[in-house]
């Protein structure tokens, strides 16, 4: 993981019409995405049932997937959770998705404090995967991104394309990452932000500013994760 800096990113709502600026404090970021290699070591499985894949993302990963990963992989290192979870949903492998439904939603938070793993919010993405730039992208899509036009349809190991100004690859293409953000609570409930875009999209996905939802029980295959961790003062 690195340090990302700390500093102010401006979010937009295409619903709205709105934006809004956001200061971000300093935080570690994974450089990659989630491998599956990762996910199996502390799972003692894949979230599609497939083989390790080695260096390929962790994909196939709900969001209650990915916030389950976090806690164990902070327990596993002897960190304090970063999140506190219904009982009944608090696994490292997750079941079929259906522990993590509406009903328990809204009883999970988040221990801003603890120094365990988590998800990035949406600001922190954002703000990490522009690293300074101002454009829609920090580098041509060619050299920094897996995407439609040139994945041949398909996930690519993490870190085979060119890193961002701080060093963290695989910030667009290859697979979305989950955010800990609800969407846009008003017409979408409980769905949670993703950010990035993936070796099956268009170009124009695969820019800093593009958000996407899901719902936080569904597995996609061109959806992973990143870990975070908060910097203690």
């Amino acid at each position: 993981m690195i340090t990302v800096p700390g500093g102010h990113v401006v979010l937009s709502d295409r619903r709205t019409e709105r934006s809004w600026t956001v200061e971000v404090a300093p935080y570690l970021l994974a450089t990659c995405p989630l491998t599956r290699a990762d996910y199996a070591q502390v799972t003692g499985t894949q979230p599609d049932g497939g083989q390790d894949g080695g260096r390929l993302p962790a994909h196939s990963v709900s969001w209650w997937d990915a916030i389950r990963y976090c806690n164990a992989l902070s327990r596993q290192e002897g960190l304090t959770p970063a999140y506190h979870l219904p009982r009944t949903a608090d696994t490292a492998d997750g079941g079929d998705g259906g522990d993590g439904g509406d009903g328990e939603e809204g009883h999970i938070t988040w221990d801003r404090d603890a120094d365990g793993y988590r998800l990035p919010t949406e600001a922190e993405w954002e703000h990490a995967c522009r690293a300074g730039t101002t454009g829609p992208r920090y580098g041509p899509l060619d050299d920094i991104a897996w995407h439609r036009g040139n994945s041949g349809e398909r996930i690519h190991e993490v870190g085979g394309r060119r890193p961002n100004p701080w060093g963290l690859y695989d910030m667009l293409g290859n697979v979305w990452e989950w955010c800990w953000d609800v969407y846009d609570p008003e017409v979408y409930g409980s769905y949670r932000v993703l950010r990035g875009g993936g070796w099956f999209d268009e170009h124009w996905s695969c820019r800093a500013s593009v958000r996407r939802r899901s719902h936080p029980t569904l597995r996609i295959e061109d959806v992973g994760l990143r870990l975070a961790r908060s910097l203690r003062p």
